[in-house]
This record gives C-alpha cells, sequence and structure tokens, in this order.
C-alpha cells in the first residue's frame, strides 16, 4: 500500500506538469458546464449535454492517460528504476490505475454536479461512470505495455478513442451505426445513462459490457506476459 500510495502522489505531480494529460481530465467536464448551462433547445432531451459527453469522457481521457503515462515511463526507463527500487509491477500498475480514476471520477463529479441531479442519479450516474473508467484503464494499460514508446502508443489509442467515444454518439442518429455501437461498452454505457434507472438496465447490456471487459482483461494479459514492463 505505501507504494502504490507513493506512484500515485508521483503521478499527481508529474500531472500538474504535463498540460498534456492534465487537459484530458478537465476538458469534458468543462464543456459539459458550459454547454448544459448556456444550451437549450426545443424538443432536446433532459441532460444531453452531459449524457454526451459523459460517454466520450468515459472513452478518451483514462485510455489516453494511462496509455501515455506507461510508455512514457517505459521510454524514458523511469520504469526500470522504480523496478529496481523495489516497487512491483502490480504495485506500479494499481497505483497508475487509481490514480487515473480517482481524477476522472473528480471529473465526473463536477458533471454530476454542475447538472443537478437529484440523490439518487447522482449516485446512479458515479456508478456508470466508476465501472465505465475501470474498462477504459484496463483497455490504456494494455495498449501502453503493447508500445514500445509514447509515439506508437499514441498512434495505437487515437483509433481506439474514436470508436468507443463517437460511435456512441453518431449512433444518436444513425441506426446502421447504433447496431455496431452497441457492441461496445461505451455505446451500451449511453443506453443505461439515457435511461437513467436501475429497472431499465438490460441484461444484453450486462453482458455487452461483461464480454468487453473481458476482452480487454484478455489483452492485458497477453501484453505483460508479452512485453512485462521493462
Amino acid at each position: 500500500m505505501r507504494n502504490i500510495c507513493i506512484i500515485f502522489k508521483k503521478q499527481l505531480k508529474d500531472t500538474l506538469k504535463n498540460k498534456t494529460i492534465l487537459i484530458q481530465f478537465i476538458l469534458f467536464p468543462l464543456m459539459t458546464v458550459v454547454m448544459e448551462n448556456s444550451i437549450q433547445l426545443e424538443g432536446m432531451a433532459e441532460h444531453f449535454f452531459a449524457k454526451l459527453f459523459s460517454i466520450m469522457y468515459i472513452g478518451m481521457a483514462p485510455l489516453a492517460a494511462v496509455s501515455s503515462i506507461i510508455s512514457e515511463e517505459k521510454e524514458k526507463n523511469t520504469l526500470r528504476v522504480l523496478i529496481m527500487a523495489n516497487v512491483k509491477p502490480w504495485q506500479y500498475l494499481m497505483g497508475i490505475g487509481l490514480y487515473v480514476w480517482s481524477i476522472c471520477m473528480l471529473g465526473a463529479g463536477v458533471i454530476g454536479l454542475a447538472t443537478a441531479f437529484n440523490h439518487e442519479q447522482f449516485i446512479f450516474f458515479m456508478s456508470v461512470m466508476g465501472l465505465g473508467f475501470m474498462i477504459s484503464i484496463l483497455a490504456g494499460a494494455a495498449v501502453g505495455i503493447l508500445a514500445h514508446n509514447q509515439m506508437m502508443a499514441t498512434s495505437v489509442v487515437m483509433p481506439m478513442m474514436m470508436v468507443l467515444s463517437f460511435l456512441p454518439m453518431i449512433s444518436m442518429f444513425n441506426e446502421k451505426v447504433e447496431k455496431v455501437a452497441k457492441i461496445t461498452y461505451t455505446g451500451q454505457l449511453r443506453e443505461i445513462l439515457y435511461n437513467m434507472s436501475w429497472d431499465l438496465i438490460l441484461n444484453n447490456s450486462i453482458v455487452v459490457i461483461g464480454i468487453n471487459a473481458i476482452c480487454f482483461l484478455a489483452l492485458f494479459t497477453i501484453a505483460y506476459r508479452k512485453n512485462g514492463l521493462e
């Protein structure tokens, strides 16, 4: 736990210096606050922008942040130094994952408060966001471990972010795209957020999200066994 806390604090300091990663955490909460409070159109769904940007937040921020952090520290040999200093790989990954998840949840909290959800809606919203962040962090860790450097990680993670964040958005306006989006966890999370009810969560949504999580876990396991953190 001590090593995990050290990694957590280290990343917090590094993020304050790294504006590229920092902007990933604050962009979508900021856009949500502005759009929710400045745009009201007739016939627009309730909390439209909050739900829209929340799914984009899940599909972009944690994925990009984790892959960038791991690949950058591999490239600069920071990871090797940490491992030589008795930090075990699982402690490092746990620290990184916990850090990114916590920062993203703070951003989600800002979105939830700015949207003025009631108590039950807020808890539901944060639960869905927390689940989405965990799956994205797992996917980002797999990419970061597979990539030999930060440039390679960016080239791999960009198309993943486009699919996971923009596909659910486009699916709202195109039925053919909606059929494709339904096989992604972000597409199912969009449906869950749209309904905003525990009672309306369908079994097929749970199955699809579970399959996505298992696939990313398998990818992470393969990446770790192949490359490790060296």
